[in-house]
């Protein structure tokens, strides 16, 4: 079975640097290969090719301007706090039609 994995990356152009997100569907238990990482760089729309296969940095163009993207690996997976969404639905109004 196939899960969500968000993964963390951020993209470093000349005095800007912007901290987004992609997704990627994996088999459960297993990691994100450096594959992984470019096929969804890719299919967020950046010409990337691998710059640093240990850091998981990778090189990536637009419009001739080059720029870098760096993975993150430290993420977290996300977990549900049942008591929080508990507590949230104690503020949402019931609404006695439905």
């Amino acid at each position: 079975m196939k899960i969500e994995h968000i993964i963390h990356f951020k993209v470093i152009r000349k005095g800007e640097t912007k901290q987004l997100r992609g997704l990627i569907y994996l088999e459960e238990n297993q990691l994100p290969t450096l594959q992984d990482y470019e096929q969804c760089l890719k299919q967020c729309g950046h010409d990337v090719r691998v710059e640093d296969t240990e850091k998981f940095i990778f090189k990536a163009f637009d419009h001739g301007e080059e720029y870098l993207i760096d993975v993150l690996e430290d993420h977290q997976k996300m977990t549900r706090d049942r008591q929080v969404e508990n507590l949230a639905s104690n503020f949402i109004k019931k609404d006695p039609l439905l």
